[in-house]
């Protein structure tokens, strides 16, 4: 058939992915009556969010991804889906589709995008492998993953091959399908296009951290197939081999051009239409926008710079001057419990360009600033492990930093960073080319008040939603100018603050995180309120933490119950109550640490911590442990830690209280007892206070009239000491002063709040919350009472029970296809008597290696 284009101006837009969405939003928005556009798209679907693919397998179903529907109702367009495009006729300007239909127009835009990468190997067609780039891609993983699990009568195990952005979302896809996944990359490092090697090497021990292998510097150039054609391994140029069942490339994309190539549209010679900073394509009719596009020999496969392009070529075409500024190469990975953005120079390629780094093995973070030469102007960065700095951050690139880089860096409670306002035109959004400016102005003169009314005007924080964070901050400080009410939402997806949602969720007596975004939130969650709300679950339905669904909810080291450390090694903290433990105890730990080669130390809160264990050695370990009459002490969670004590009236001649005696019923009474950041408790035996109990969250101090009690000590990078709450109480009115105080500021604290802050925000100060524990002030106290005796009656060592469940041991292997199989990657050395990760140099050098049963490195 031929279709006859309407009056006035015809722009056909070929392509209907997410740029092309947006191409069609900004000219609709703009454009008087005359406009006409014909949108054409090969899926059978609307346009959807690509970007939130990953969210498929978190229970987000094909419509909860569309993107607006209103935009293609509006009576200037035309949709055409499930129809490609298969010939531009530019000297009729014409297009002709697969069904025969030829539209005309006045105006072409090409949005075709890109296709995923085949990788040259035999077997890239057999069943079971796939490409993981659009909906009917994820909807056919997920079927064949069923099914075929179905048919084997077991999990299945999987490999991604390509470690970059999509390949580690794919892997958590596949995890999400309970498949045992292995990462296999080409170069040294995951994300090798955005990281270095040492944030590199910190990812890929947060990836193994969550049960998915990784294998780095390693090529695939087989896949081989069982008698009825399904994959069912690889072949690795090394020669080795490995098992498999289901296979997910992601090794790239290619734009697609053979569109344009076919018109005679000039192309360049590694793919891409060629545009100019209009968006211009060789002919002057013709535009090319979003990952098609060719500009300064790049093709770029992130939504940022299409939408970008999206905009210039709305405005050239209505008139006026705009100019694609080029490539913003920002990226957030988007996977629960690793964080991970860059932006940027990351890599330092200015001349004259400084590094600025911070790492802390021990909690997984690694980060890293990139400054001119003068220290002054922010070039790009780096951040593992914690990516909370990202909106602050990423806005400032190519301005002042406007203080000490480090503010940025350090963690919560440290140093702290710069307050001052972004300036009007710091990009605050990449994806949408949104500033701080444009935000302001939407606060000020389109009366938005919280970021769903900024995102309803600005499009800031509607694609990725990396600088919601910022987007919320800049709303808050301009409404507080105006002396407006600032929300204290948790998150985009939370409309309450984290005591509400406690409250709500108490209420509700719902118990999984799906059943409360229902009710109460919106979309699919993010890092900052699925940790929070596994929080609230543990208090309130006090289930095993790996349990159902909520096991994807929890931090990094709470999936493993085990301390991450430098080396992709863990620690294991058993228990010890007041620091108290037998010689048969102490020989216990002592074998255990013999036995698997593990580095002991006592650590500062009276306890006995091993390094060094291999995470399929945790369950073997915590046997061992178990059978002994130790238990997990959460030492990997946001719980009680520790209760600190000094020997007391037991030995001491100054003692005046059995502080040992305490300290131990303390500690048994809260073990496992999750909150908003973790809690330390001290009990000393006199005034000398050798526990240090004034720098605890929970302190007590033995006189001769009874047990002074102080709230609010913390430790860290902004020491507090406690306060005094109340004096001379005896044992009984002890711990139900505790037992309040736990509870209330579990209840009421806000996310990642530490005690001190907590008390000091509360309406009252220290008078208020004696008012409360005391007094019943807010007649809540029954509440407060009945919380702590459910935790005290529920709690079960995670451990044990982890041991019992052969479903959750299944978490615990070094490698899908071979679980027992220790990590090649772990090498130690010897110094002062006990092992620790090697250097560099020490591994270069194999004479200076540990070589054993369990530490044995074979090079």
């Amino acid at each position: 058939m031929r279709d006859t284009p309407a009056l006035g101006t015809h722009v056909v837009v070929v392509g209907a992915g997410m740029v092309a969405h947006r191409f069609v939003e900004s000219l609709l928005s703009r454009a008087g009556e005359q406009w006409h556009i014909t949108l054409i798209g090969e899926e059978q679907r609307h346009p959807y969010d690509r970007v939130g693919l990953t969210g498929f397998f978190a229970g987000a179903s094909a419509e909860d991804l569309e993107l607006e529907r209103t935009v293609l109702e509006d009576g200037r367009v035309r949709f055409l889906r499930g129809d490609a495009v298969t010939r531009i006729d530019r000297s009729a300007r014409r297009v002709t589709t697969r069904s025969g239909t030829s539209v005309a127009y006045d105006r072409l835009v090409l949005a075709t995008g890109s296709y995923a990468a085949r990788l040259a190997v035999d077997g890239f067609g057999l069943e079971g492998c796939f490409v993981y780039r659009t909906l009917d891609d994820v909807e056919k993983l997920e079927e064949f993953v069923q099914r075929r699990s179905a048919e084997l009568g077991r999990p299945l195990v999987g490999t991604v091959i390509g470690g970059g952005l999509l390949g580690l979302e794919a892997a958590g896809a596949l995890q999400g399908l309970d498949v045992a996944c292995t990462v296999v990359q080409s170069s040294d490092r995951l994300m090798s296009a955005q990281l270095d090697l040492a944030g590199g090497n910190a990812l890929r021990r947060l990836i193994e951290s969550r049960g998915i292998a990784v294998k780095t510097e390693t090529v695939t150039t087989r896949l081989d197939p069982d008698r009825s054609g399904q994959v069912t391994g690889l072949e690795f140029r090394d020669g080795s081999y490995a098992r498999t069942d289901v296979v997910v490339f992601t090794v790239g994309v290619r734009p697609r051009d053979e569109l344009a190539r076919g018109a005679g549209l000039d192309v360049h010679e590694r793919g891409g239409v060629l545009i100019d900073d209009g968006c211009q394509t060789s002919d002057p009719r013709v535009l090319a926008i979003g990952e098609v596009a060719n500009y300064d020999g790049m093709c770029v496969g992130l939504v940022a710079p299409g939408y970008a392009m999206a905009e210039v070529a709305a405005t050239r075409l209505l008139g006026g001057e705009a100019s694609f500024p080029g490539y913003d190469l920002s990226t957030k990975l988007k996977l629960s419990g690793v964080d991970v953005a860059s932006f940027g120079d990351a890599f330092a390629e200015t001349p004259g360009a400084l590094d600025v780094t911070y790492a802390d093995p021990v909690a997984g973070v690694y980060k890293k600033l990139v400054l001119s030469d003068d220290a002054k102007t922010l070039l790009g960065g780096i951040l593992v492990g914690d990516a909370s700095a990202y909106g602050s951050l990423r806005p400032l690139v190519g301005g002042a930093l406007g203080g000490d880089p480090a503010a940025y860096l350090m963690p919560e409670g440290g140093v702290a960073a710069p307050t001052g306002d972004l300036p009007d035109d710091a990009l605050v959004c990449s994806c949408n080319s949104v500033t701080a400016g444009r935000i302001r102005g939407a606060v000020h003169d389109e009366g938005c008040t919280d970021v769903a009314g900024i995102k309803a005007c600005t499009k800031a924080g509607a694609a990725c939603g990396s600088c919601v964070m910022m987007v919320k901050k800049i709303v808050g400080t301009e409404l507080a100018k105006t002396g407006a009410a600032l929300s204290n939402a948790i998150c985009e997806h939370f409309d309450m603050s984290r005591r509400q949602l406690f409250d709500a969720v108490r209420v509700s007596g719902l118990t999984t995180f799906s059943a409360v975004i229902e009710r109460f939130g919106t979309g699919r969650g993010c890092d900052i309120c699925k940790p929070a709300l596994a929080s609230i679950l543990s208090t309130l339905v006090r289930g095993h933490v790996l349990e159902g669904e909520n096991a994807t909810l929890q931090d990094t080291n709470d999936h493993v119950m085990a301390n991450l450390q430098k080396d992709g090694s863990y620690s294991v903290v058993p228990r010890i109550p007041g620091g108290e433990i037998t010689p048969e105890g102490l020989v216990v730990i002592g074998q255990v640490a013999k036995d698997f080669g593990l580095y002991t130390k006592i650590t500062g809160g009276q306890r006995i911590d091993m390094f060094g264990a291999r995470l399929e050695q945790l369950p073997d370990i915590w046997q061992r442990l178990v059978e002994a009459g130790f238990e997990s002490g959460h030492a990997y969670g946001k719980s009680l830690r520790t209760v600190k004590s000094c020997v007391g009236s037991t030995w001491c001649r100054y003692g005046v209280q059995d502080s040992v005696g305490m300290a131990v019923q303390l500690e048994l009474r809260y073990r496992g007892l999750r909150s908003p950041h973790k809690i330390k408790l001290g009990v000393s035996g006199c005034a000398r206070e050798c526990a240090e109990a004034r720098g605890k969250d929970v302190g007590v101090i033995a006189t001769e009239a009874g047990w002074n009690m102080y709230v609010g000590g913390n430790g860290g990078f902004t020491p507090r000491h406690a306060v005094l709450l109340a004096e001379g109480l005896s044992d009984d009115e002890l711990l139900t002063a505790i037992d309040r105080f736990l509870m209330y500021y579990i209840f009421t604290a806000d996310r990642l709040q530490r005690t001190a802050p907590w008390f000091e925000d509360l309406d009252g100060g220290i008078d208020g919350l004696r008012a409360v524990i005391f007094d019943d002030s807010l007649g809540i106290c029954a509440d407060l009472d009945a919380a702590m005796a459910a935790h005290v009656d529920s709690y079960e060592d995670e451990w044990k029970a982890t041991l019992e469940d052969p479903e959750k041991l299944r978490r615990f292997a070094s490698f899908v296809n071979a679980p027992t199989t220790p990590d090649p990657s772990l090498a130690y050395t010897a110094e002062r008597g006990q092992p620790r990760p090697a250097t560099e140099d020490e591994r270069a050098d194999s004479r200076v290696l540990i070589a054993g049963t369990t530490l044995e490195v074979r090079r």
